[in-house]
Parts: structure tokens; sequence; C-alpha cells
């Protein structure tokens, strides 16, 4: 079976490495959220049109993966969870801003 990780390695060109990275339902959005402020899973589902539950979940879940988002627990009450930019996904903001002016 091939890795996501392994997938990304084999690319000759980095630029591909990054749109697979960013590519899926939802990614692209998420990502750009996240530049903006730490990211709430019922705040994105609020924010995100369309989106639902499961996907949302498994987009979170790839993104963390690739580690440009990490999942920390807010254990203040009520306890709730949130996203952030890795310092990975920090260092790909530029190259992002570049995508959505070409865009």
């Amino acid at each position: 079976m091939t890795t996501k990780k392994e997938i990304i390695e084999n690319e000759t060109c980095p630029a591909q490495g990054l749109l697979k990275l960013l590519s899926g339902k939802w990614k692209p959005e998420i990502f750009r959220l996240a530049v903006e402020a730490p990211l709430r899973f019922s705040s994105l589902l609020r924010q995100i049109e369309g989106s639902n539950k499961q996907t949302l979940s498994v987009a979170l879940r790839e993104l963390e993966e690739v580690s440009l988002l990490e999942k920390i627990v807010i254990k203040q009450k009520p306890l709730h969870i949130e996203y952030n930019l890795t310092e990975k996904g920090k260092l790909l903001i530029p190259v992002f801003k570049q995508l959505e002016i070409l865009g």
C-alpha cells in the first residue's frame, strides 16, 4: 500500500506536492480559515457552506496527518478542540496567498 507521504516524496515538482497536500474537499478553505484564526469544528460547519460533519472531519484529519494542522484540546469548561496551523503550515502561507492572487 502506498502512503500519502510516499506519493508526495515521489513528486518531481515541489509545487505538485503542495497542491496534493491541499487538494480535496474543503482543505483549501480550511487552510485559508486557519491562517486567519484558530479553528473550531462547529464554527467550520457554519462557515463552510455545504460542508457536513463527515467530510469536514476527514479533511481535518488529513491536514493533521501531513502536519499542516495540529489538534489542541482546550481543557477549560466547556471542553473543546481547536485546530491551529503548525510551523510547516505557517511556512506555506506566502505560497498559498500567491495561489489566491493568481486564481
